[in-house]
């Protein structure tokens, strides 16, 4: 009988397992398969009835390395342009691993001091890096959607309190639908967010720009509302003109909450801040870290301009054994979405420590050279369309031969991102822009250099060639 009690001595050579699979995984990261579909049988291997007698640590631990070394994504490598991914800087890698070898709940203090501090050094970092006022406060969330529900839940309790309802005591019952005002860059995890807090996914009000959702604020007559701006939207890196909500924000009482889950980072170069510009005047802010900040999933976070509100909105009901929100001993599970967390805060803590200001401002100026590199090849080409502006690390095209309808250029299109996924060679899905088909590479891993945007391109004349 395999008892974890009767292994306590396996812990260091199953990590030195997990050391010696890091060399030859790292080794052809840059030049392996995206996604390797002839390894796929291998995934059979995890399957099977529940083990009644378990094969022991060394043994469970070298079947996952070899099924995983083998059909893993590898989104961590620089050639991996599917949705917007970023890698592991070493330093965030490293530090994922310290939050496994210390297995801490970053619940509240009493859980763990250790997490409880660099959680609040991390915020207050990533409060710095995009240029946010003092005395803004936040949480880390799983994720960007997470997030969006942390914000948008605030947004909630403060439209609540002004119709003089107490959220967190009585929830929605008897309160009118809380108007939610977009524009047509609204992201489906801000309509999942409103969807999971009880507004219903549909509840968004989508308007063409800003004065015709001021027009839509002044018909409220001063009713408290809610607008949901983005900024970078993943087809093609487009931005609301967060200035302009926000001054219809101001001038109408309603709350600003900014989706920024990878175009936030725009605010760190001088070419890229005037995308971000407005976003210290909102009230909530939503962003992703395990995307352009390059840190190991799953990790999101949520600045607000009024930290007092989180506890009210996330506190928990009192219990003997539990702080409140208020309590010198809380922390910030008390203060989001989650209650039982990882310590996400140390890989963030590190990679900032690490690389500082001046490096992530380095490597957003890169990708958004490389972005521009790969817009002007697409333009160069007879065979190629760029369909929107590149405003910063996403390239919206598509392939156009000559000759082909409108209608046969979309069919081909789709068929060539599901053989770029099939292929493997590098992983770029297809979207839709304005009823188009099309592809739309986002460049967000510190690892890939214009060698492997050369390579996008020539995969997709390859696959578009046979396809045709």
């Amino acid at each position: 009988m395999a008892d974890p009690l009767h292994e306590r001595d396996e812990a260091l050579p199953a990590l030195r397992q997990v050391y010696d699979a890091a060399g030859p995984f790292f080794g052809t990261l840059a030049d392996r398969l995206v996604y390797d579909r002839a390894a796929e049988p291998l995934l059979d291997r995890l399957g099977g009835p529940l083990p009644e007698t378990g094969r022991g640590t060394a043994a469970a631990v070298e079947e996952l390395l070899r099924v995983g070394t083998a059909t893993a994504t590898a989104s961590a490598g620089p050639r991996f342009f599917h949705f917007v991914i970023g890698g592991s800087t070493p330093a965030a890698l490293a530090a994922d691993w310290v939050v496994s070898l210390l297995d801490q709940n970053a619940f509240v203090k009493a859980s763990s001091r250790f997490a409880d501090a660099a959680e609040r050094v991390a915020l207050d970092w990533l409060r710095q890096l995009f240029g946010l006022p003092e005395g803004w406060g936040g949480a880390l969330t799983a994720s960007a959607t997470f997030a969006n529900v942390a914000g948008l839940t605030l947004a909630t309790h403060w439209w609540a309190e002004r119709h003089g309802a107490d959220l967190a005591a009585d929830g929605l019952a008897g309160l009118p639908r809380m108007p939610v005002l977009a524009t047509g860059l609204l992201h489906p995890s801000a309509r999942k967010a409103l969807q999971l807090i009880g507004h219903g996914k549909d509840t968004a009000e989508v308007f063409a720009g800003p004065a015709a959702l001021g027009r839509r604020l002044a018909a409220l007559g001063g009713a408290p509302a809610v607008i949901i701006a983005t900024a970078g939207e993943p087809n093609a890196g487009a931005f609301d003109p967060l200035a302009d909500l926000a001054d219809l924000a101001a001038s109408h009482g309603a709350w600003l909450h900014v989706d920024g889950a990878f175009g936030l980072f725009a605010a760190l170069s001088p070419r890229t801040a005037h995308l971000t510009a407005g976003v210290e005047r909102a009230d909530s802010v939503a962003a992703d870290a395990h995307k352009w900040l390059n840190v190991p999933y799953e990790s999101g976070f949520v600045l607000v301009r009024d930290p007092s509100r989180l506890g009210a909105a996330f506190g928990m009901p009192g219990a003997p054994y539990l702080p409140g929100p208020d309590d010198p001993r809380g922390g910030f599970g008390l203060l989001g979405p989650e209650s039982s967390r990882r310590a996400r805060a140390l890989p963030i803590w590190a990679t900032l420590a690490a690389y500082g200001r001046d490096g992530y401002r380095a490597m957003v100026e890169r990708h958004c050279d490389l972005a521009g590199y790969l817009a002007a090849v697409v333009d160069a080409a007879p065979d190629l369309e760029r369909l929107a502006d590149v405003p910063l690390n996403v390239v919206c095209f598509r392939y156009r031969p000559p000759g082909l309808s409108e209608p046969a250029l979309d069919d081909l299109n789709r068929r060539l991102a599901e053989a770029l996924l099939d292929d493997g060679r590098v992983y770029a899905g297809g979207t839709v822009h304005d009823g188009r088909a099309a592809l739309r590479p986002a460049i967000s891993n510190w690892r890939t250099t214009e060698p492997d945007l050369d390579l996008l391109v020539s995969v997709v004349r390859d696959l578009a060639a046979q396809l045709r």
